[in-house]
């Protein structure tokens, strides 16, 4: 009852301190909007990202289209709303794919040792050995256009970052205490890894996904801004900034997609900010 109680007490603190973190608060409540958004206003509104104005070709801003209209009379605010299902889909599911490959690993190559951990962090090394993004152009161009594609790609790419994180973590966390105390009593392995080493060991994996997040979603803007991200007509924020960029007189064509990038990225960003600012040791105190 003790420990319920110190845990329950210990993660009321956290989100006192969460959302008395100005950066944080603001990043979620951004994030947020832009879910709701995303999510909602097809339905409410009657959305329809691919219907053309013949009469509105490069339109400005007006009541009837709120942000105007690309080259083509496309309602650039239907387009910008279904292109953040495409960006927040692949950020957030190329950062699971990426975690669910990275902290296995990671926390099989710093429990266990020897040669599982030569072998998975020398892959590892190999791996951020190249550049990211040329290996992300050369798979995204062999395999093809699809937004499948894409978050498969940067997911898989991405499983190095959390291998690490985990890794370095388990290494300290491997020699505690009641991980000696478990493994005397004849606990087994997987039991040893699931109930205290990977519990302790994840607060650095959780700040992460975060800035993973953001950094996905940047990735596919910039992907989908050379032309190989979804096959068009699919909306998405990068093909956006794209198709404005000849288009310096009519800043709304590119702007609104870019500003709905940085947007999401920095709300992420901060989100990740507040989280290491709290689950941090050394940055807990100031809080």
């Amino acid at each position: 009852m003790a420990k319920e109680n110190n845990r329950s007490s210990y993660f009321g603190d956290v989100v006192k301190k969460f959302l008395a973190h100005r950066l944080a608060m603001m990043g979620t409540i951004v994030l947020i909007l832009e879910v709701l958004a995303v999510v909602f206003l097809p339905s409410i509104m009657k959305l329809d990202p691919y219907s053309m104005d013949y009469m509105a070709f490069g339109g400005a801003p007006s009541a009837e289209h709120l942000l105007g209209c690309d080259d083509v009379g496309r309602d650039l605010f239907a387009r910008l709303i279904f292109g953040g299902r495409v960006s927040l889909m692949v950020g957030i599911c190329s950062a699971l794919i990426s975690l669910a490959i990275g902290v296995p690993l990671g926390l099989f190559a710093g429990y266990f040792r020897g040669a599982v951990e030569t072998v998975i962090m020398r892959c590892a090394d190999i791996f951020m050995s190249f550049p990211n993004m040329i290996l992300i152009l050369v798979l995204a161009s062999v395999l093809g256009q699809s937004v499948t594609t894409v978050t498969l790609v940067i997911g898989f790419l991405g499983w190095t970052e959390f291998a690490r994180l985990i890794y370095a973590s388990v290494l300290s966390v491997r020699e505690k205490d009641y991980v000696e105390s478990a493994k005397a009593i004849g606990a087994k392995n997987g039991t040893i890894l699931l109930r205290y080493v990977l519990p302790n060991s994840f607060a650095p994996v959780i700040i992460s996904f975060t800035f993973r997040t953001a950094q996905a979603i940047i990735t596919e803007s910039s992907l989908s801004f050379l032309g190989l991200g979804s096959a068009p007509p699919t909306p998405e924020w990068g093909m956006m900034v794209s198709d404005g960029v000849d288009y310096f007189n009519k800043f709304w064509v590119a702007g609104f997609p870019g500003l709905a990038i940085f947007t999401m990225a920095v709300g992420a960003n901060f989100i990740g900010d507040g989280l290491r600012d709290l689950l941090d040791p050394k940055l807990r105190t100031q809080f």
